[in-house]
C-alpha cells in the first residue's frame, strides 16, 4: 500500500478515486505516566511518556486508515493528513485520513 501526503504518485496515474479512507483512535493518559510527566514538567523538557503515547496513537490510526483503504480495493492513499482533537480531559483522538485510489 502506497501512503503519501502528496496528491499524486510519481510515474503512476490515478485511474479511480474510491473515497475517503479513515482511521482513528482515542487514547487517554494513565496515572503512572501522569506522575512522571508531572515531575518532568517541573524541570522542563520533553515529556517522553506522552510523546510515546502520541506516536503509538498515530501508528494505530494510520494502520486503521490503511485497512479501510484496503477494504475499498485501493492501491494507495494519497493526500494523507493527521488531525487531533481533545475528546475529554486527558483523552484525545488521532484521526488519519486520505483519498483511497486505484493506480495504473
Amino acid at each position: 500500500m502506497i501512503v503519501t501526503t502528496t496528491d499524486f504518485v510519481p510515474r503512476r496515474e490515478v485511474v479511480e478515486i474510491l473515497g475517503v479512507a479513515r482511521g482513528s483512535t482515542v487514547r487517554a493518559r494513565n496515572v503512572g505516566r501522569d506522575i512522571f510527566a508531572g515531575l518532568k514538567s517541573l524541570v522542563g523538557g520533553e515529556i517522553e511518556e506522552y510523546t510515546q503515547l502520541q506516536a503509538q496513537a498515530r501508528e494505530q490510526a494510520m494502520e486503521r486508515m490503511i485497512k479501510d483503504a484496503l477494504s475499498m480495493g485501493a492501491d494507495a492513499v494519497i493526500n494523507v493528513r493527521l488531525a487531533t482533537s481533545m475528546v475529554m480531559q486527558g483523552a484525545s483522538e488521532i484521526l488519519a485520513y486520505g483519498t483511497a485510489v486505484r493506480l495504473s
